[in-house]
């Protein structure tokens, strides 16, 4: 179910900036259009920190997924890193 937003044209959004934020505070999330298009949405700060945390994965799904997260630089071993012999007297 989509929430209906109040729309402000970019102009009016300007002009009256207090009373979006306001309106904002108030009745949630304002979405701002330019030339007829959507442009951005105006959100309470608590709203947009909840949409951050849930946007990022927990460890439990980091761990179960099959997509590499970044590079694992494992030096190539070879003659040169290996350690000399010790031979005990």
């Amino acid at each position: 179910m989509e929430i209906p937003l109040k729309s402000w044209r970019v102009q009016d959004a300007k002009a009256r900036f207090s009373e979006l934020l306001e309106t904002c505070l108030r009745e949630g999330p304002q979405l701002v259009t330019r030339r007829g298009a959507d442009a951005a949405v105006l959100v309470p700060v608590n709203d947009w920190q909840r949409l951050q945390r849930a946007a990022r994965p927990t460890l439990k799904e980091l761990l179960m997924s099959d997509v590499a997260r970044g590079e694992l630089n494992v030096p190539m071993r070879g003659e040169k890193h290996r350690r000399e012999p010790r031979v005990l007297v």
